[in-house]
C-alpha cells in the first residue's frame, strides 16, 4: 500500500541550513547534519538536501556537509544542487546518498537524465522542477532555472512529461510563487504535473498549516510532501503532521 511520505527539506547555503521566502530573504537555521539527525529520529520518511547556491556559484555540491548529514541519519537522503554530471552523482552515491536530484543541468542537457537512469536506475534519479506562473505557457506555468534566477521558456507540465520519458523516477516541483510563504502549496501546478505523469510527485513550496499537507495529497494529487519552514521553526512535529493526515484518512507510516 502506498503511504504519503513526509520529507523535510534541508536548504543548505555554504554548509549551513537556511530558509528563504520566494527563493530570497535567506535566514540561517542551523547545522544540516544536526537537523537531519533530529528529523530522522522524529520519524521523517526521507530527507532532501539542496545546496541552493551551488549552481549560481558554478560549483558542485558541498560533499563534506552531505557526508556529515548521511552519517547522522537512518532514512533515505536525496541531494540536489550543482549536480551536472554522472561523476557528480557517483561522488554522492559513494558517500551514502540514496538519490540525487537534478534541475538546471537537466534543462541544459536532457540526455543527462537518460544517462543517469541507465547507469544508476530510475529510482535513484529525481528531477526537480522550479516553476512560476506564466500565462504565455500552455499550462500556465514556466520552468525556472539557476536557483530561480532565470526563466527557461519551457512549459512545466511538458517538461515533467519529457523527463518521465527520459527515466526520472520522481518529480519534485517547487513553486517560486509560494515558496516559504506559508500560504499553501501551488495546488493547480502540482495537480497539473501529477496528473500528467505516472511517477511519484513530491509537493514543494509553501506549506504553512496541516491542512496544506492534506490539500497537496487530495487536491494536488501529490504522493509525498516536502516541508521546511513548518518543521524548522517548530510549528509542527513530524508526528503531528502524520497523525493529522492519518486522521483524515491518508495512509502514513507512523
Amino acid at each position: 500500500m502506498n503511504y504519503c511520505r513526509i520529507i523535510p527539506c534541508l536548504d543548505v547555503k555554504h554548509g549551513r541550513l537556511v530558509k528563504g521566502v520566494n527563493f530570497v530573504n535567506i535566514k540561517d537555521v542551523g547545522d544540516p547534519a544536526e537537523n537531519g539527525a533530529a528529523y530522522s529520529a522524529a520519524g521523517a520518511d526521507e530527507l532532501v538536501f539542496l545546496d541552493i547556491t551551488a549552481t549560481i556559484e558554478g560549483r558542485t555540491t558541498m560533499i563534506e556537509a552531505v557526508k556529515r548529514t548521511v552519517q547522522r541519519i537512518n532514512i533515505p537522503l536525496t541531494v540536489g544542487g550543482g549536480i551536472g554530471s554522472i561523476a557528480d552523482m557517483q561522488a554522492l552515491f559513494d558517500v551514502g546518498v540514496s538519490k540525487v536530484s537534478v534541475n538546471t543541468a537537466a534543462v541544459k542537457r536532457p540526455e543527462l537524465v537518460k544517462e543517469a537512469a541507465a547507469k544508476f536506475g530510475s529510482g535513484k534519479i529525481t528531477v526537480a522542477i522550479d516553476t512560476r506562473k506564466n500565462a504565455k505557457m500552455p499550462s500556465g506555468f514556466e520552468v525556472v532555472v539557476r536557483g530561480g534566477t532565470a526563466g527557461a521558456g519551457i512549459d512545466a507540465v511538458e517538461w515533467a512529461r519529457k523527463v518521465e520519458v527520459l527515466g526520472a523516477g520522481a518529480i519534485l516541483p517547487t513553486s517560486m510563487d509560494t515558496d516559504g510563504t506559508l500560504s499553501g502549496y501551488d495546488i493547480p501546478m502540482t495537480r497539473a504535473i501529477a496528473d500528467a505523469v505516472k511517477v511519484p510527485v513530491i509537493a514543494s513550496g509553501g506549506a504553512g498549516t496541516l491542512e496544506h499537507l492534506y490539500a497537496a495529497v487530495t487536491e494536488g494529487h501529490a504522493d509525498a510532501v516536502l516541508v521546511a519552514s513548518i518543521a524548522h521553526f517548530g510549528t509542527f512535529t513530524i508526528r503531528q503532521m502524520k497523525e493529522y493526515l492519518q486522521g483524515k484518512g491518508i495512509p502514513v507510516r507512523l
